[in-house]
C-alpha cells in the first residue's frame, strides 16, 4: 500500500492525468454498465465549456476581426488535440465557402500523425516554430493552441512563436495550463472537464469539450462575417450531390420560388447561394450583387433588408 505522503508526491498537477473514483471499478462493468457511467461523464461536459462562455465569445470577435484584417486562424495542437484542430479547419470551406488558407490546422508530426500516432512530435520544441515558418505566420493571424493537459510542450512553443510576431494567441485547455503559457496568451479558454473514464485518455471528455469549443470559434466568427441568412447556411461550397440539393432548397425558401427557378439561378450565380439570393431578391446581376455584398461586408440580410423564411 501507498503512503498518503507517497501518494501526494506521484499526484500528477494536471486534472485530466488523474484517476476517475466514478470509473475506477469499469473493469468489472458489463457493456450497458460501462455506457451509463460514460453517459454519467459526458453529461457535465457542456456545463464545464459553459464556464468559459465570456472567454469562447471574446475569441469569436478576435477570430472575427483576424479575418476582416485579411488575417488567418491557425490551430495548433498534438495527438487528439491536433486532429480535431485539423478537423474543424478543414470543414470550413465545404460549410462555410472559405479558401482553405483561412482556417488551418497544424498537427506535431505532420500530415502522417492524423492517422498514426506520433506521440513524441509533441516534445520537439524547434518543431513548432518551423511548421509556423513553413505556412508564412504573421502578425495579422490568429494561434489557437490546443493541449488538453495545458502543458503541450510544442503548443506551447507555437504561442510564444505567435506572441513574438504579434499575432493574436488563444490556448483551448481542458485544465489550467502552466504560467509560463498564460504569459504568452491573450484569451485562456479552460474547460475544466475533470478526470477521464480512462484516466489519461483526453480523447473522451476533454476531446468531446474541445470539438465543442473550436465549433463555437469557428462557427461564431463565420456568422459574424455574413456568412448565414438567420441559421440557413448560405455560403456553402457545392461540392457534392447532397450540398447541390441543399443550396436549391435554401435558395427556394427564401427566395419562394420553386426548385426548377432556383437552379436556374443558382447557375446563373455560379453556384454561390448568396449571390442567387441577392440577384433574385433585388433584381440585379452577378457583378452588382457582388459588389452590394462587399459592400455590406458580406451579411445578406443587410444588402436585401426583411427577414429569413419562418420555420415551419
Amino acid at each position: 500500500m501507498i503512503l498518503n505522503t507517497e501518494a501526494a508526491a506521484i499526484l500528477d498537477p494536471r486534472i485530466t492525468e488523474r484517476r476517475n473514483p466514478r470509473t475506477q471499478q469499469i473493469d468489472l462493468a458489463e457493456p450497458i454498465g460501462i455506457v451509463d457511467l460514460m453517459i454519467a461523464e459526458d453529461r457535465t461536459i457542456s456545463d464545464a465549456v459553459a464556464t468559459q462562455r465570456e472567454h469562447i465569445a471574446a475569441a469569436i470577435t478576435a477570430a472575427e476581426e483576424t479575418f476582416r484584417s485579411g488575417g488567418r486562424l491557425f490551430y495548433v495542437g498534438a495527438g487528439t488535440s491536433g486532429r480535431l484542430g485539423v478537423l474543424d479547419a478543414s470543414e470550413c470551406p465545404p460549410t462555410f465557402g472559405t479558401p482553405p488558407e483561412m482556417v488551418q490546422g497544424i498537427i506535431a508530426g505532420g500530415l502522417a500523425a492524423l492517422t498514426q500516432a506520433q506521440e513524441g512530435a509533441e516534445d520537439n520544441l524547434d518543431q513548432a516554430e518551423i511548421d509556423l515558418k513553413a505556412r508564412g505566420v504573421r502578425g495579422n493571424d490568429m494561434i489557437v493552441g490546443i493541449a488538453a493537459s495545458g502543458t503541450t510542450p510544442y503548443v506551447r512553443c507555437a504561442l510564444e512563436y505567435g506572441r513574438a510576431l504579434g499575432a493574436r494567441t488563444v490556448i483551448v485547455a481542458c485544465s489550467p495550463p502552466p504560467a509560463r503559457t498564460l504569459e504568452v496568451v491573450d484569451i485562456p479558454i479552460v474547460a475544466i472537464t475533470g478526470p477521464e473514464v480512462v484516466t489519461g485518455s483526453t480523447r473522451l471528455k476533454a476531446g468531446t469539450a474541445t470539438k465543442l469549443i473550436l465549433n463555437m470559434i469557428t462557427t461564431g466568427a463565420m456568422i459574424r462575417m455574413g456568412k448565414t441568412f438567420g441559421n440557413l447556411m448560405i455560403d456553402l461550397r457545392a461540392t457534392n450531390v447532397k450540398l447541390v440539393d441543399r443550396s436549391e432548397r435554401i435558395v427556394a425558401e427564401v427566395c419562394a420560388i420553386s426548385r426548377e427557378d432556383a437552379h436556374e439561378m443558382l447557375a446563373r450565380a455560379d453556384g454561390s447561394v448568396k449571390l442567387a439570393i441577392v440577384m433574385h431578391s433585388l433584381g440585379v446581376d452577378k457583378d452588382e450583387a457582388a459588389r452590394r455584398l462587399d459592400a455590406e461586408g458580406g451579411a445578406v440580410r443587410r444588402v436585401i433588408g426583411g427577414e429569413p423564411p419562418p420555420v415551419l
